[in-house]
């Protein structure tokens, strides 16, 4: 990748800095999946930080208004998608909900927080997409209430193929501002990793599943 957009630059840049994503292909994490990654992605780190904070709230509510015109309500995937949401929500003046990952076992027993009218136009926001899986559950939450989803934005995503078609076989349009791809070129011309890394990170991403430093 020889060109990456001024979005894709800035927000790469401000995550590499504040070490919320942190690059480790020789000595990877774990997920929870039981995958091993090169990659380990912590967005709400920036909620520390004023200015960068500030930045993502911008742009993730110009990329709804450019991407989706007008919208009725804004809805966070719980939970790191909570605080991003209400930022946006304020900065557009619009309605803010949430979709927990489950439907609470006491009281109303909500799986959506906040007042959900039939026929709405919603964006979804969250920080971070790997496989899609939590962030279309909270899509199909929302539907099943009456909501029109127009789309689903968020920071950054790790632009993995069964994320593309699980969006795809959702219909669910899905933007984000930052991606893997624009990552890893930020991260080599910063020194963040070594140019011998790129091609061990690149393997990632095309089998995550299966993928090992020594592969």
């Amino acid at each position: 990748m020889n060109y990456l957009n001024e979005v894709e630059q800035k927000v790469a840049e401000s995550l590499l800095q504040i070490k919320a994503i942190k690059l480790q292909p020789k000595n990877p994490f774990t997920w929870a999946s039981g995958w091993k990654s090169p990659i380990y992605c912590d967005n709400r780190v920036a909620l520390s930080h004023p200015a960068i904070r500030t930045y993502i709230r911008q742009k993730l509510s110009q990329l709804i208004q450019e991407e989706f015109g007008s919208v009725d309500m804004i809805s966070g995937v719980a939970t790191a998608g909570i605080p991003q949401g209400v930022l946006v929500a304020q900065d557009l003046g619009l309605p803010f909900s949430y979709v927990r990952s489950s439907a609470k076992d006491h009281g109303r027993q909500n799986m959506i927080e906040g007042e959900v009218i039939s026929g709405q136009r919603v964006v979804v926001i969250e920080d971070l997409v790997s496989t899609g899986k939590s962030s279309l559950q909270a899509v199909k939450a929302l539907r099943e209430a009456g909501c029109n989803v127009v789309g689903l934005v968020s920071i950054f995503t790790y632009g993995l193929e069964i994320a593309r078609q699980n969006f795809e076989e959702a219909k669910c349009t899905f933007h984000s501002l930052c991606n893997y791809d624009a990552l890893i070129h930020v991260a080599a011309s910063n020194s963040y990793i070594l140019e011998s890394d790129i091609e061990l990170l690149e393997k990632w991403k095309q089998d995550p599943a299966n993928w090992s430093p020594e592969s």
